[in-house]
Formats: C-alpha cells, sequence, structure tokens
C-alpha cells in the first residue's frame, strides 16, 4: 500500500488499474485512489469480487483464463476456443450487470490456458467479440506466442508485438496492454492517420 499510494499521489493525472483476483485488495488500493479493477480471473478466483467491484463503482476489466495460473497450461482443449470463450463473456457480462457493475472491460485472455494456436483463432476472430457492446482489451505484448513461433529470445519480441497489436487493432481491440508504451502508441498514431485517409 506505501508503494500504491505513492504512485497515486506523484501521477495524479494518470488513472491507476490494480491488477488483482483478491476482493480485499481491489477494494483498499480503490480506496487509495485506483480507477480500475483489472482481475485476471474474471471474478472466478474470489466470488467476493464482482460484488465489491459493483459496491466500488469502477471499471471491471474481466479477463478470461481457463482454470487457475497454477494449471492453466495442463491440458488445454476447447471445443472450439472462439466460441467457448464468446459464451464465458455472455455469462460474466449478466454477472457483472447483476453485481451492480456499469463498465465492463473484456479481454480474452491470450496465453492465459490457451495454445498458440487458440491464441492466434481468437485474433483472427476478436472481431466477434464486439458484438457484446463492450470495450476490447488485447495482451500480447512479449507472449510466447510472439517468441516462440518466431523462435527468437523474449527480449527480441518487440517488432512481433508491434505487428500483433497492429492486427489486434484492425480486428476491433480498443485498448492494449502493452510493456512498450512509445512503439504501442505509434502504432495507433499510425492506424489513426490510415483510418482517416
Amino acid at each position: 500500500m506505501p508503494g500504491f499510494e505513492m504512485l497515486e499521489k506523484k501521477n495524479n493525472n494518470f488513472l491507476l488499474s490494480i491488477d488483482t483476483y483478491h476482493s480485499e485488495v481491489a477494494k483498499e488500493t480503490v480506496v487509495a485512489g485506483a480507477s480500475i479493477v483489472n482481475d485476471i480471473s474474471a471474478g472466478e478466483m474470489d466470488k467476493k469480487m464482482l460484488e465489491t467491484v459493483g459496491t466500488l463503482g469502477v471499471p471491471f476489466i474481466a479477463m478470461h483464463m481457463k482454470g487457475v495460473p497454477e494449471t492453466m497450461h495442463q491440458s488445454i482443449q476447447y471445443e472450439n476456443v472462439v466460441t467457448n470463450v464468446l459464451d464465458f463473456f455472455i455469462d460474466k457480462i449478466s454477472q457483472c450487470r447483476n453485481a451492480g457493475i456499469v463498465d465492463v472491460i473484456i479481454d480474452p485472455g491470450f496465453g492465459f490456458g490457451k495454445t498458440i494456436a487458440h491464441n492466434f483463432q481468437i485474433l483472427k476472430s476478436l472481431e466477434i467479440f464486439k458484438t457484446l457492446g463492450k470495450p476490447l482489451m488485447a495482451g500480447l505484448s512479449r507472449k510466447s506466442t510472439i517468441y516462440k513461433t518466431l523462435q527468437i529470445d523474449v527480449n527480441d519480441a518487440l517488432n512481433g508485438t508491434s505487428v500483433l497489436n497492429t492486427i489486434a487493432l484492425l480486428n476491433g481491440a480498443n485498448i492494449l496492454r502493452v510493456h512498450d508504451v512509445k512503439e504501442a502508441r505509434e502504432a495507433v498514431t499510425l492506424l489513426q492517420a490510415y483510418g482517416k485517409a
């Protein structure tokens, strides 16, 4: 908390997001100044999360993850990854609404309980998730999908990240979760110019 409070005081022009799947952490950090709760489990790992966020009145980033972090890469199987993730969000958005959460941002969870092939299928079908009527976040930055496909080191994954970020934006992503802010902003700026041409 001291570190978080220091950031909140120094960066009062920024929106701070807390990345947690614990409802108590969400509550304490929002009281201290966080503006968004980002939960990689979409409220699945702490059943009090949705109710807590609804009470706090802040936006909620709900990410799809198959299983839990310790087991999400074991026995990764879907009947149809795009349909399964879409169905998950249809149900999750309803749960959020019932909990009083007004602003929901959906994140398909690239790399969280998904194979490289699954990640590319979701990326290719990203526009389907726009039918849910919610902002869409893509977290592709320096993921193993990039460096394993290119057979490079993770430290060399910036160019691949920019390529996949650009594809995500073209396919309907509204928000990019990135490590390399400058390069992501350049991709957004160039795509905006392209769109106006």
